[in-house]
């Protein structure tokens, strides 16, 4: 269901079914970016661990599959002040859809 400022709401998924979090984007690739960036991360982006991330849209049958990872990263020499010298950065490569039959 799109909310008035055209976000929509994804529940991240467990193996089991249970829905723990839910994270909100324009597109399913947004939410997935924000839950990537909750994971473990490596040192670097090659040393990254893949784990599935599966996020249902609320309101649909929809569960849209994808691959994340998350990795520790130097912050830009232009960084803010309140941002830390170590960030993390994400990325999401998509798996497909798949449809509950619930």
């Amino acid at each position: 269901m799109v909310r008035e400022d055209g976000k929509r709401n994804f529940a991240l998924r467990t193996s089991n079914g249970d829905e723990e979090s839910v994270f909100s984007g324009n597109t399913p690739r947004q939410a997935a970016l924000k839950a990537a960036r909750r994971l473990e991360a490596g040192s670097s982006e090659d040393a990254a661990e893949r784990v599935t991330l599966r996020l249902r849209e609320k309101g649909t049958d929809k569960v849209h599959i994808y691959d994340g990872w998350a990795w520790e990263e130097t912050a830009p020499d232009d960084k803010p002040d309140w941002m830390p010298g170590e960030i993390t950065e994400a990325n999401v490569a998509k798996q497909g859809i798949e449809h509950l039959d619930e």
